[in-house]
């Protein structure tokens, strides 16, 4: 049984069966929501966040392309920021869609020494989101 914060949280969709996760109103279209996906690229499990009107297309699980009756390209890879040890959480896109940007806690491995550092995040309509390097 799910819990109220996953009842309200998920939404029933004629397309797919089961249930889609919503997270908010899409930043790039007037009617889109963005929905968590669930997807496998080199073999691994990764969401992706993206526009109910982007419909997208794969040949070989790699490369994903937008199809013809997509109206919207907006799409955020939970994995998009694993390069500094950060994956991005329901959380964190939620607070993406509602502010402009958020403050995320970022790993550099540089001459084998780990350091944390926080820096914020921006969504970015051709990389999904960018971090401000000020």
């Amino acid at each position: 049984m799910m819990n109220s914060f996953l009842c309200k949280n998920y939404v029933r969709t004629d397309n797919v069966k089961g249930y889609k996760m919503i997270l908010g109103k899409c930043p790039y279209c007037n009617d889109g929501k963005i929905e968590v996906r669930d997807k496998e690229v080199n073999g691994k499990k990764v969401k992706l966040y993206a526009c109910s009107n982007a419909h997208w297309k794969t040949e070989d699980g790699e490369m994903f392309e937008l199809t013809q009756d997509a109206s919207c390209d907006f799409r955020v890879w939970q994995n998009s920021l694993a390069r500094y040890g950060k994956w991005l959480s329901y959380k964190d896109m939620k607070d993406l869609l509602n502010d402009e940007s958020i403050e995320v806690e970022l790993l550099s491995k540089k001459y084998g020494k780990k350091t944390y550092y926080n820096k914020h995040i921006t969504l970015n309509s051709e990389y999904g989101v960018s971090v401000i390097w000020d």
